[in-house]
């Protein structure tokens, strides 16, 4: 078995323990029996239980970003309202497909610690960085005010992590990888609809003075 293959198959042993059990409750002989891979390989390559969450966490981030610029840039000659749906139907697909993981990070998430801070200057203020022009460029053909702006796009952001956050609620409705797929179109397609509304709704364009 290659390197490459043992981390994988750690990372996402290492994924599922978390998400069942949480990050204190799980141990690496816990991880390593799941993996089916010997406790010193854990600490070799990843120095532990806190280095191995760390690499999941900027594995995860990274490759997440870089999805999000993959599609603003596939989408660069669209309007900036069908580059917003591109991208997210993007977000809800990758944290679908890496369900305990994004369930688990959001958990995390909610909580006040060193590692929220540690995700807060690295990752979500560049996820927040290109969330909210997305919208804001999707909405400033229209009048609005800033202040509504922004309560757009906390309400924008709360719809991209929901599933992830309260997952309790959805753990009947997706089982198999058919179910997964269909819970993402449904999904994106129930956030479409609210852009749609908003856009709409606000349909009132800007004079210029």
């Amino acid at each position: 078995m290659d390197n490459n293959t043992s981390k994988q198959k750690v990372i996402q042993a290492a994924s599922l323990l978390f998400f069942q059990k949480g990050f204190h409750a799980t141990t690496v002989r816990d991880i390593a029996e799941k993996a089916s891979v010997n406790v010193s390989l854990i600490s070799y390559y990843f120095k532990g239980k806190q280095g191995l969450l760390e690499y999941a966490v900027t594995q995860y981030y990274d490759a997440y970003l870089h999805s999000i610029k993959d599609t603003l840039h596939e989408t660069k000659d669209e309007s900036d309202f069908q580059k917003l749906q591109q991208v997210i139907y993007t977000i809800v697909h990758y944290k679908q497909s890496h369900y305990q993981l994004s369930c688990f990070i959001h958990r995390e998430l909610s909580l006040d610690s060193m590692f929220v801070r540690e995700m807060a200057v690295t990752y979500l203020a560049k996820e927040n960085y290109l969330i909210s022009n997305l919208l804001y460029n999707a909405l400033n053909a229209y009048r609005q005010e800033e202040f509504d702006q922004h309560f757009l796009l906390m309400q924008l952001k709360g719809m991209l992590v929901t599933p992830y956050v309260l997952h309790n609620e959805w753990k009947h409705q997706v089982v198999g990888e058919f179910s997964h797929q269909y819970f993402i179109e449904k999904y994106v397609r129930s956030i479409h609809d609210w852009l749609e509304f908003i856009i709409n709704k606000q349909k009132t364009p800007k004079v210029n003075v």
